[in-house]
């Protein structure tokens, strides 16, 4: 099963970490983060991602669970 990626535009503050950390799940647009796809394969590094968003930005989930960022 695939896990859908979302970066909140309002929320998002452009830091580019989630880029640096897997520039082929998010790329910056202008000033804020996107996904590259709406869905991608489990990976930790994309949990990490969602994890080190300065802004809380990005959310992970895995049909109706959210599984990133952690807790």
């Amino acid at each position: 099963m695939s896990w859908q990626v979302e970066v909140d535009q309002h929320t998002c503050i452009g830091s580019g970490m989630c880029a640096s950390l897997m520039p082929e799940v998010f790329e910056l647009d202008g000033a804020v983060a996107r996904p590259l796809a709406d869905e991608v394969e489990p990976d930790e590094t994309v949990l990490d991602a969602a994890d080190s968003c300065p802004a809380m930005a990005i959310t992970v989930t895995d049909g109706s669970e959210v599984v990133g960022p952690r807790p």
